[in-house]
């Protein structure tokens, strides 16, 4: 009986997920996703191969990844200045231990804003990958402080910032 019933339960899992796949919203939306032994695996993955930790971990990109786990994704107070302002990459391990994981998926799937952050990349990915981003944050634990929030054009900056102007080459 337990094994017809298990049996029943699988042939209607895949039903619905077979169901899913052919919704035009979840097709549009998640697209394909990384598969690891772990949703916190596939979390770790998404964001190393997304490069986020070059931005998101002081020190990451100039040490060539040489940051530990327990001190990344905190925010980098260094900004990035371009023709939108100053922006800033935030502690993201404080954003997620304040907001729900179906808030921060919205937040991944809509949000457009300045540069550098490629927002249209984040928007891409699937809905698994976005969860599996937040449940890898959250599993980092607290670290880390607030960063400056972003400045508007024409606004001085009062921490370092990378300069993303673009320069005309000399004629």
């Amino acid at each position: 009986m337990r094994l017809s019933s298990s049996l029943g339960c699988l042939f209607m899992l895949a039903g619905i997920a077979g169901c899913q796949e052919k919704a035009a919203p979840i097709v549009a939306v998640g697209g394909p996703t990384v598969v690891a032994a772990s949703v916190i695996d596939q979390g770790r993955y998404v964001m190393a191969i997304g490069s986020c930790n070059n931005c998101h971990t002081p020190g990451f990109a100039q040490s060539d990844g040489d940051v530990p786990e327990t001190e990344r994704l905190t925010g980098n107070p260094v900004g990035y200045g371009g023709p939108w302002g100053v922006t800033y990459a935030p502690n993201l391990r404080m954003t997620v231990a304040t907001m729900p994981e179906d808030e921060f998926v919205t937040m991944l799937a809509t949000r457009k804003a300045s540069p550098p952050m490629p927002w249209a990349s984040v928007r891409a990915m699937s809905e698994s990958d976005k969860r599996a981003v937040y449940r890898y944050i959250k599993s980092l634990g607290p670290g880390g402080t607030a960063m400056p929030a972003a400045l508007p054009p024409g606004v001085k900056a009062t921490t370092p910032v990378e300069n993303m102007m673009p320069v005309m080459p000399d004629a």
